[in-house]
């Protein structure tokens, strides 16, 4: 896909839509070409009024996929791309606000709290991380290069430039980078030795908000260590009525969703303050009582432009991130 003619406008990236047809694949290239932008919008939107899809003309600035704008009764280019602002309506906001760790002309290297998405996604696009810090720092080029789910807190890394933005992203896709996570979570049985490697196969089933351990050859591996006994925490900051609490070192050495939450469930051992494991409780976006006690607490990877070792840590700690 080209890169987006539109800038960001209030820090929320440009929508790509692509035309049928073309000669390349793609999950609509089977489909018969429109004879006009007006007409393939109305098939696209079907359950938009008119002036609706006449609006992504005008006030969303429709483009083509070299930055010229389109007007309704213009041809469709088979197979092309075309870009467009979409209305994003308001959104209420996360009361709690990002902090920079680390600046340089390639990064910007955030500690990201609770309850804050990393990405736009369905429920929340202006708040999110890089939504935010777009407009927060005025850099529209802004973007994550790894995620962290909404309610884990610690470090998320952002890039700055297009031009070296994929040496980034590939360390995290090769698997060159190594994360260290603290969490909360109740002390195990006297009989369980640390630390442990914990293998399995992981699942999300389409539509399911918990991921499920399945049968088959794992595809998740996480390395757990208890640190130590934590001096009883208070209720409300840990979520957590009874009992003794550990912390632990998580590494994660494969990145599925919602590994370490599955994999330390599955011992016997949630992190305190989870809403979705062991059991799911559709947890409201907007209750902060009780916050997932899992802190992406250290990054570190070898510079893919300088070949220098790089090491970042977070700020914030657990019972109070």
């Amino acid at each position: 896909m080209p890169r987006s003619p539109l800038p960001p406008r209030e820090g929320i990236s440009a929508t790509s839509l692509r035309a049928p047809g073309g000669k390349s694949t793609h999950d609509k290239n089977h489909l018969p070409v429109p004879d006009t932008i007006g007409q393939w919008l109305g098939e696209e939107f079907p359950d938009a009024t008119p002036e609706a899809r006449r609006s992504l003309l005008t006030t969303g600035d429709m483009r083509n996929g070299v930055g010229v704008p389109v007007t309704w009764d213009d041809p469709v280019e088979p197979g092309g791309f075309y870009f467009f602002h979409r209305p994003v309506p308001p959104e209420e906001r996360i009361p709690f606000e990002i902090s920079v760790v680390f600046e340089d002309e390639e990064l910007l290297v955030i500690d990201k709290p609770h309850f804050l998405a990393s990405t736009p996604n369905g429920r929340f696009v202006r708040e999110c991380v890089v939504t935010r810090a777009r407009t927060d720092f005025n850099q529209p080029e802004l973007v994550a290069i790894h995620r962290l789910d909404r309610v884990t807190a610690g470090l998320l890394i952002l890039s700055k430039r297009p031009e070296t933005r994929g040496r980034y992203q590939s360390l995290f896709q090769n698997r060159l980078v190594d994360k260290t996570y603290r969490a909360l979570a109740p002390m195990p049985p006297e009989d369980m030795e640390f630390p442990i490697v914990k293998e399995s196969r992981l699942y999300k089933p389409r539509g399911g908000r918990q991921v499920l351990e399945v049968e088959g050859e794992p595809n998740a591996i996480s390395h757990i260590s208890l640190l130590r006994e934590r001096d009883r925490l208070r209720e409300r900051e840990v979520g957590f009525e009874s009992g003794t609490v550990g912390e632990y070192e998580l590494r994660p050495l494969t990145g599925k969703t919602h590994q370490l939450r599955v994999h330390m469930s599955s011992l016997g051992l949630p992190i305190l303050g989870d809403p979705v494991y062991p059991v799911d409780n559709s947890p409201d976006p907007y209750d902060f009582s009780s916050p997932l006690q899992l802190l992406a607490a250290s990054i570190g990877f070898e510079d893919p432009l300088t070949k220098r070792p790089r090491r970042f840590e977070s700020r914030l700690s657990l019972g109070e991130a």
